[in-house]
């Protein structure tokens, strides 16, 4: 039995085990196992049958696409429970809120404290005297010996 089939039995956690210590030892050693593994389906889906679960289907918007896959991963799923999916859909709903006033919060005290320093800078700006250009002067003459 050879080293591929041995680490195929093994499964994948033995290829990538393999591969960090090709990058360890030499770095294109591991590029090459990487390569390979790309190359013969060893890594990704590819191999089970799920490719197709990556791309839009034909006619679907991408916001389409994005609302599916959120619900796909429990975003929206029912709980079963009526009371309890209005309840959270009520709490999310809420907290987005709470969030966009929060922002909108922090964005009204930023434009204030930089109103207040640039007032500030321009109060300093104006106090201070206004000196009038100086004439470069002649650098004073070596002593003599």
């Amino acid at each position: 039995m050879g080293l591929v089939q041995k680490l195929d039995d093994w499964g994948k956690p033995a290829w990538i085990a393999l591969m960090v210590a090709g990058f360890v030892l030499f770095w294109p050693i591991g590029l090459a196992i990487l390569f390979y593994m790309k190359g013969s389906g060893r890594m990704g889906c590819w191999k089970h049958g799920r490719a197709g679960q990556w791309h839009m289907p034909e006619g679907m918007r991408p916001k389409d696409h994005y609302r599916a896959w959120k619900r796909s991963w429990g975003a929206y799923q029912s709980s079963g429970n009526v009371a309890f999916d209005e309840y959270r859909e009520e709490t999310l709903r809420r907290l987005e809120e709470d969030q966009r006033e929060f922002r909108d919060f922090l964005d009204k005290l930023r434009a204030a404290k930089d109103k207040a320093e640039f007032d500030q800078f321009m109060a300093d700006r104006r106090a201070r005297p206004s000196e009038p250009p100086q004439a470069p002067q002649s650098p004073p003459p070596a002593p003599q010996a």
